[in-house]
């Protein structure tokens, strides 16, 4: 693995680290700040707010980063994370809160730049291993970062947040000093008409066949939203689990997503095929949902972790296909677009996600991840229908 490929995947596990420390604990620090026991409304507005701001500044970033290089806009936003959580670490009040979270969601956008830098230097037939093990560090971010949360949390609620600051400066060192530029930079001046965000969907929407992938990349992402509104809270009203159990079993569920991720995409899709591979992707995660949904005990959640896993190959194996859709030049701005579909699903699930937790609390709180299930459901049609442009020949050139 080459130098640029392990700083990229070091600063998205220390990146995953800083948001998953923050998960176990957002309950408790609202409800010190909110003053009221109904949660749910809350967290759902916070996450929304977070990908509003990755929605406008996504597809910004990934334009920039053609225009001027991934190296500068990467370093810029991790600069800003780390001054973000410092302001989250103290914040006495709930629109702090939202505030800050809301400046998070801008520098977290820098995600279509690093899968950017990875399209760069990778040969298409290396894409959906790279991007497997990108989604893998994710994962393994989220071993550590919740069950440190939890713990940090217990001591003191604010701690997570310094935690997060510290790593997300390591990253900005580590890239600072390590990372070099993967391409060379479109240069000429930047028009302020390429810094909106409606500019790059429009582009994108405007090329062959990409409107199906883009539905299917935004159905694939609401459901993940589920998870960071719901979880916490769900464990606590149907197993009475603290800050701890939450953050094990969300790093149980990193842990086993990061194992299939880093292990099971490139050979899924060379022995299925990308279509197949993502349709196994769905059935396992939504196999693991009713379980989830049904289950009384604990444990039950725990032991059910490797089926979920298996969700894991499904993303690279639509990540690989999409790189495919246009040439290297734009790559930057189709990510950021893809980037930015990604965050509109995050905008409206949380709050659909929050209000029918609302709903179903009283009665069945698991009964939300069939919800999920519902949103997998309409993405396999769409799945179906797509029409794979094949891979161009690698033509002599050898994986960065």
């Amino acid at each position: 693995m080459t130098r640029p490929l392990v700083v990229i995947y070091a600063a998205v596990v220390l990146d995953a680290v800083g948001i998953g420390l923050v998960f176990p604990i957002l309950p408790a620090l609202l409800a010190e700040v909110a003053h009221t026991p109904e949660l749910a409304p809350y967290i759902g507005v916070m996450t929304a707010l977070y990908a509003v701001m990755q929605f406008v500044f996504a597809p910004v970033l990934g334009a920039l980063s053609d225009r001027l290089g991934r190296r500068p806009v990467l370093l810029l936003s991790l600069a800003g994370a780390a001054i973000n959580y410092l302001l989250l670490a103290f914040a006495p009040s709930l629109w702090l809160l939202f505030a800050g979270r809301a400046i998070a969601g801008l520098t977290g956008a820098n995600v279509s730049v690093a899968t950017a830098y990875i399209t760069d230097i990778s040969a298409e037939d290396m894409r959906a291993r790279r991007f497997g093990l990108l989604s893998a560090m994710f994962g393994i971010g989220f071993v550590v970062g919740p069950v440190l949360g939890g713990l940090l949390g217990d001591y003191w609620l604010r701690l997570p947040f310094i935690a997060a600051a510290l790593l997300n400066g390591g990253n900005l060192l580590l890239a600072l000093l390590l990372l070099p530029e993967s391409r060379r930079p479109g240069g000429g001046r930047l028009e302020l008409a390429a810094l909106n965000p409606l500019r790059p969907l429009r582009w994108a929407l405007s090329l062959r066949g990409l409107l199906p992938l883009i539905v299917l990349f935004f159905l694939l992402s609401a459901t993940g939203e589920a998870y960071g509104v719901c979880w916490a809270l769900w464990g606590g009203d149907a197993f009475g689990w603290n800050g701890l159990w939450i953050g094990l079993s969300l790093g149980a569920f990193g842990l086993c997503q990061a194992l299939a991720q880093a292990i099971l995409p490139g050979p899924a899709v060379k022995l299925l095929g990308e279509r197949a591979a993502i349709l196994a992707g769905i059935a396992g995660v939504s196999v693991a949902l009713v379980v989830m949904a049904l289950a009384r005990q604990g444990w039950v959640v725990f032991a059910v972790m490797p089926v979920f896993a298996l969700g894991g190959i499904g993303v690279p194996a639509l990540q690989s296909l999409a790189t495919r859709q246009v040439d290297a030049a734009r790559q930057g701005q189709f990510q950021g677009v893809l980037a930015s579909i990604v965050s509109l699903a995050s905008i409206v699930a949380p709050l659909g996600f929050s209000s029918l937790y609302v709903l179903v609390r009283p009665v069945w709180p698991g009964a939300v991840w069939l919800s999920v299930v519902a949103l997998y459901a309409l993405a396999i049609p769409l799945i179906l229908a797509l029409r794979l442009k094949p891979a161009a020949p690698a033509a002599g050139r050898s994986p960065a």
